[in-house]
């Protein structure tokens, strides 16, 4: 019987899949190239890092679709919850997955979807089998064992890095050389093991305990053990939390808007996760546990202790002469005496718990209470903007989440209150409305006093406060060989905003075209319109008024995949930024090529750019060393290049190597400050080796 039915869908596989479908190779598959075509990432503040820890070790350690459970699925961020019920029900009836072809089979699961999914999932008919070997020897053998050693420098001098003219000049403590260490040794659901640390260019590298160096200026480290016993999760060292909607503890890649328009609405509780990025703030450095108090009950406890960049300042209030700073700096730069004198000033102290029920597959309840306390008060200037933000020492949250499949509809949502009263709440659905179409919706409120440090869900702004907006994301399949994604957002600004001076409304929305005819050849064109209210300022006096200003993008980008060698893509970029009669453009011209010969890889670019204002910086993706990204913002006038080598030595060692240069054309000096380089000229360099140790 079993037999036959492998036949079957081996001849539907057949039949129905695409030349890359069947004789992709592991080796092909480009990861940098996933993320860019799924999420459509183009900014600069976002965790680029986590998102490929997490994609990447997904990539190395493959889910199970014959054992994973709904939470796990969602964690992708490729399936609908519609999609996972299909797949889990088709299980349940004709029995586990033979072969990854088979998804042809099932209702949803479309070429597009399952090539998104391949490289993530495995379909091993076997139960998994408990490693019995112990602690030492399964790290000792796992294959994910690695270092990662880098070296960064900008070839043209910085001011910064300059001979001072005279005994007053501030110039950087260090060389222009920047440093990166990376080890990490994990396997999913067992065991993570790491420490990262890195020398930014312009620091010093040396010992030196009183400034709190010790030779590179940052260093992270982490220790993990799950599913021993009842103990589901125990991490020494830094980490990050991810519960619910991310309202109060966000961790992972919670891509919010972008041209995936409908499965990235939704967040997914994944508990303690280890942080393993450079980023020097935003993350927790103690311990956590969750500990299983029932099959279907989990606690997490976690308890963190972590000294933050700061500009401590001395001024007076009702108590007298008090020490004081407006605000946390998470730039993590350390060159000059003032950025070393505000090194690690303010510690600040996290305590919660966090309480998970999942009865089943389709539920789940959970809430969580945290306590934040700072070393010395945080006091914002009084300028009217500040009016309802965190001052003080103390902050306590207290907040809920659920989650609920009801037929074809997933329900989220998650609301918190913080010390100050402020209260936050978001909450939506996916659905797939037919066959062809998904949809989804998303609600917030964050009040204008609603404090939290650590959340990061849907939102506009950077920060969970002083906004409420719907969202409603849309994704269509015409057929095997056109899809449509669309979003549409509105949001609106209680209160006044840095460089808005009234309460402002905004609305933004994207439509998406993509056109994959078939294994060689991918085509989408996108237009995303962004109107936003914001300052402008009146000549003929001080006063400032509030328009709206409207931003149009559009962009299209082909990909050709000549046979397994060669690859080539061509992207052009264009945007228009209205400002009451005033109207400025910008476009980038991009063309890249990659080459693949045996243990090399050869990638390529050649981009153009001509762009008005700060407004109509062209961002785009760079492909870049592993765990390293580039997405620099093409502004002004100029040409950029550059060139990546990849070579594998041998199955332990890889080799990158990569030089980027820009050049101007619309001004004689680059950068501002300590960062200036004179000359139209900059250009990077960077070398890196990976070595395995298994």
């Amino acid at each position: 019987m079993k037999c036959a039915r492998l036949l079957i869908v081996t001849i539907t596989a057949l039949l129905l899949c695409e030349e890359k479908l069947l004789a992709q190779k592991e080796e092909q598959f480009d990861l940098e190239s996933f993320i860019e075509d799924l999420f459509n990432l183009q900014a600069e503040d976002i965790n680029y890092e986590d998102l490929y820890e997490s994609l990447f070790t997904l990539y190395q350690n493959p889910l199970n679709l014959n054992t994973a459970n709904t939470y796990a699925l969602q964690s992708l961020y490729i399936l609908s919850s519609t999609q996972i019920q299909n797949l889990q029900n088709y299980i349940e009836q004709k029995g586990k997955l033979i072969t990854l072809y088979e998804l042809q089979v099932i209702e949803g699961f479309d070429y597009t979807t399952i090539e998104h999914l391949k490289p993530f999932v495995s379909v091993n008919s076997k139960d998994a089998l408990t490693d019995e070997r112990p602690l030492l020897q399964r790290i000792l053998e796992e294959r994910n064992n690695y270092f990662i050693s880098r070296y960064e420098r900008i070839l043209n001098q910085k001011k910064g890095n300059s001979p001072k003219k005279s005994p007053d000049d501030s110039r950087y403590a260090g060389t222009a050389n920047k440093f990166y260490l990376r080890y990490r040794v994990s396997k999913p659901n067992d065991f993570s093991i790491g420490f990262t640390t890195e020398k930014d260019a312009g620091e010093q590298f040396h010992w030196n305990p009183k400034s709190k160096t010790y030779f590179n200026d940052f260093w992270s480290a982490h220790f993990m053990l799950e599913n021993q016993g009842k103990w589901q999760k125990l991490i020494i060292g830094d980490y990050q939390l991810q519960f619910g909607q991310g309202l109060l503890f966000g961790a992972g890649f919670g891509v919010g808007k972008g041209s995936e328009t409908v499965n990235t609405a939704n967040r997914v509780t994944l508990g303690i996760k280890p942080y393993t990025s450079v980023l020097e703030g935003g993350f927790l450095r103690g311990v956590a546990a969750s500990y299983s108090l029932h099959k279907k009950l989990t606690a997490t406890t976690f308890a963190s202790h972590l000294n933050q960049d700061a500009n401590i300042q001395t001024g007076a209030n009702d108590e007298g002469f008090v020490s004081y700073t407006s605000s946390l700096q998470l730039t993590g730069m350390h060159r000059t005496p003032t950025e070393l004198a505000n090194k690690k000033q303010v510690a600040e102290t996290i305590i919660g718990m966090n309480l998970n029920f999942r009865p089943n597959d389709q539920t789940e309840l959970g809430s969580i209470v945290n306590a934040h306390h700072f070393s010395v008060p945080i006091l914002r200037s009084n300028q009217p903007y500040n009016k309802f933000e965190f001052r003080g020492q103390s902050n306590f949250n207290m907040g809920i989440y659920g989650k609920y499949q009801w037929q074809h509809f997933l329900l989220f949502g998650e609301s918190a209150v913080s010390k100050s009263g402020g209260l936050g709440a978001v909450g939506g659905f996916t659905t797939r409305l037919t066959p062809r179409v998904e949809f989804a919706m998303v609600l917030r409120s964050y009040q204008m006093n609603f404090h939290t440090f650590r959340g990061t869900s849907f939102a506009e702004g950077s920060r969970n406060i002083n906004e409420k907006g719907v969202y409603w994301g849309l994704k269509y399949t015409l057929n095997r060989k056109f899809y449509l994604t669309a979003y549409y957002d509105t949001y609106h600004f209680p209160w006044l905003r840095f460089g808005v001076d009234t309460p402002s409304n905004g609305h933004d929305y994207l439509f998406r075209l993509n056109y994959n005819p078939g294994s060689r050849i991918k085509l989408y064109g996108q237009f995303r319109r962004e109107l936003k209210d914001t300052n402008v300022s009146i000549e003929t006096s001080n006063n400032n008024i509030v328009v709206p200003g409207r931003k149009d993008q559009y962009l299209i980008n082909w990909e050709y995949a000549s046979g397994i060698r060669f690859n080539f893509k061509s992207r052009v970029q264009f945007s228009e930024y209205h400002l009451i009669d005033e109207k400025t453009k910008g476009y980038a011209f991009i063309q890249d090529a990659v080459y693949k010969n045996g243990d090399w890889v050869f990638s390529s670019r050649m981009a153009l750019f001509d762009t008005e204002g700060s407004q109509n910086k062209q961002y785009a993706y760079e492909r870049d060393v592993l765990y390293a990204f580039s997405i620099p913002a093409y502004s002004g006038k100029g040409i950029r290049n550059y060139l990546l080598i990849q070579y594998k030595v041998f199955r332990e060692m890889d080799l990158w190597a990569r030089i980027a240069k820009t050049t101007y054309y619309d001004r004689d000096e680059i950068g501002t400050g300590l960062e200036t380089i004179s000359g139209n000229k900059r250009t990077e360099l960077k070398f890196q080796v990976r070595y395995k140790l298994n």
